[in-house]
């Protein structure tokens, strides 16, 4: 049957399991929007192109399955940029649909041309750096290719952003839909054998190892190994730490839990590995910069080291393994599970001593990062976590206070803001979230990133979304701030600004407002305060001369 590119577009859509696209009309775009009209894919208004982008990206996050946003021609594309480049970055399959002047215009100087002729702008070479596939569709001759390749890299262990620009005589031009049936929309897994000789290793290097220690990253979320990995760690007495996107891969609750490895974190996971690990056994963790602490030698000198990854661009990027796995860190766990079943429990129960929480005194002092004029923002954490055991998710813009204060179980979702860490991402990426599971939702940010994307929040009113965002008020952009103050002398030059009066603005857009001042307005925020039906702007104030006790080295 023959059937317009912009619908067999959305049937595409549809066939890879898209059920909401975010994004923004225009004139180049609308026959893509006309076909949308009668699909099964909702379709969401956003305020911002960035906006739409960092939704798409939330979305992913919170639910596994590609993101989608769609845009018109010129600075509709522009304004992706940052939203695509954060996705880029995470490695996030996101789909990102555009329009494009007619192709009988390219080089005439058309409107919101970018086609890259006649001096226009060259949008595949803007997006280049930042998409692992991106295309202006020109002809419908190589339309099955062109779908086919965007398949490949949105189902790959290897994900990231795809880029299709339809002009706009092409969307409506007519092709056949069988088209379809040659397209590729389905991942296929295939289950790691526990006799395979990489399981065998793994077990053996684990057997022999006299203190080993996990550090798991975010691909043991995205894989949902969370159970398997506790089983293990349990099951070995192995501490496990985690990356920053980590958090809640195991409940940070637990005895076994060292917190989370990285620069600006004050947990013991690093003199751990550091002084006691003999067997580091990487899963799902890219071991980056922050991580790493700018790949100090020390934390892998002498040891033994496991990796597990999906991505095959992971193992070995930054140090040598002694056995490297490439799969689904789920399947892979749960076949080094049904082979370490064969031992006996005295075989494989490690001794281990717990550093971290309870009556340590050595596990408060290293608290000195922070001092007590953090207090309030601990003590919100610690409230968060008594308040909501299980079922909420939490997108956070800053991340230091998160990462020392949040303690994560693994019935919550932690979601840093990593990427390129652009501010003004919580919000969009929280809304886009709600649109794959409602939940109770938090974005955590400060009043700089706010003043980013607080249009946003329309978009949450509109669609009658809840979202509780948490907003740190100390009026000047803290990090630059700290640096200046450690770094310059104190020679304080564009952080400091002023406020709105939060209360009006939060009126204005119709919802509710609290400011938190003291420990009596915490208690009454979590007394009073309706976190799963309605939007909350909750207003911290924050000294903007504390600063926390570490150096970024920037």
């Amino acid at each position: 049957m023959k059937v317009q590119v912009s619908e067999l577009l959305v049937k595409y859509m549809e066939q890879l399991g898209i059920d909401t696209i975010f994004g923004m009309p225009g004139a180049h775009i609308l026959p893509v929007y006309d076909s949308l009209y009668d699909s099964s894919i909702q379709s969401i208004l956003a305020k911002h192109e960035q906006g739409a982008a960092f939704m798409a990206g939330g979305y992913n996050r919170a639910s596994g399955r590609i993101g989608a946003c769609i845009t018109t021609a010129g600075p509709g594309a522009t304004n992706l940029v940052t939203g695509i480049a954060n996705a880029y970055a995470d490695k996030q399959p996101v789909l990102i649909i555009t329009g494009e002047a007619p192709t009988y215009i390219f080089g005439k100087g058309g409107l919101q041309e970018s086609s890259g002729e006649g001096g226009s702008i060259d949008q595949s070479a803007l997006f280049k750096g930042i998409t692992r596939y991106n295309k202006v569709v020109e002809r419908t001759d190589y339309l099955e290719n062109v779908l086919n390749q965007a398949s490949k890299i949105l189902l790959s262990d290897s994900p990231g952003p795809v880029l299709l620009s339809f002009p706009y005589n092409v969307q409506k031009e007519l092709v056949d839909d069988s088209i379809l049936d040659n397209i590729k929309t389905e991942k296929h897994l295939c289950a790691l054998n526990k006799d395979s000789q990489p399981v065998n290793t793994f077990v053996e290097l684990t057997q022999q190892a006299k203190n080993p220690v996990i550090i798991a990253g975010y691909g043991c979320i995205k894989s949902g190994a969370q159970a398997r990995l506790t089983e293990l760690s349990e099951l070995l007495n192995i501490p496990v730490t985690s990356s920053l996107k980590g958090k809640g891969a195991i409940s940070e609750q637990s005895k076994l839990s060292l917190g989370s490895l990285g620069v600006t974190s004050y947990s013991h996971a690093y003199k751990y590995i550091e002084e006691t690990a003999d067997l580091v056994i990487f899963l799902g963790a890219a071991f980056n910069e922050r991580t790493s602490y700018l790949w100090d030698k020390k934390l892998l000198a002498g040891k033994k080291i496991i990796q597990v990854d999906s991505d095959y661009g992971q193992l070995e990027k930054v140090f040598k393994t002694d056995i490297a796995i490439q799969g689904d860190i789920n399947e892979v766990l749960g076949a080094v599970l049904d082979n370490i079943n064969h031992y006996s429990a005295e075989n494989v129960l490690k001794e281990y001593i717990p550093i971290n929480g309870g009556d340590n005194p050595e596990a408060e002092s290293n608290c000195a990062i922070f001092k007590s004029t953090f207090s309030l923002v601990e003590n919100f954490f610690l409230k968060l976590e008594e308040h909501f055991s299980e079922n909420i998710t939490v997108f956070d813009d800053n991340i230091i206070f998160a990462q020392n204060f949040f303690n994560v179980s693994s019935n919550n979702r932690y979601y840093p803001n990593s990427g390129v860490s652009s501010l003004g991402h919580a919000i969009p990426a929280a809304i886009g979230a709600q649109f794959s599971d409602r939940k109770t939702t938090f974005a955590v940010l400060g009043d700089g990133g706010f003043q980013m994307c607080c249009m946003e929040i329309m978009t949450a009113v509109n669609y009658g979304i809840p979202l509780n965002i948490v907003m740190f008020n100390n009026s000047t952009m803290g990090l630059i701030r700290k640096n200046q103050f450690q770094q310059y002398e104190e020679r304080f030059i564009n952080c400091d600004f002023i406020n709105p009066d939060y209360e009006v603005l939060a009126k204005s857009f119709g919802i509710n407002h609290q400011r938190i001042e003291n420990e009596d307005d915490l208690d009454s925020l979590f007394k009073s305060t309706d976190f799963s039906d309605a939007i909350n702007l909750i207003e911290v104030m924050i000294n903007k001369d504390a600063f926390p006790n570490y150096s970024s080295r920037r």
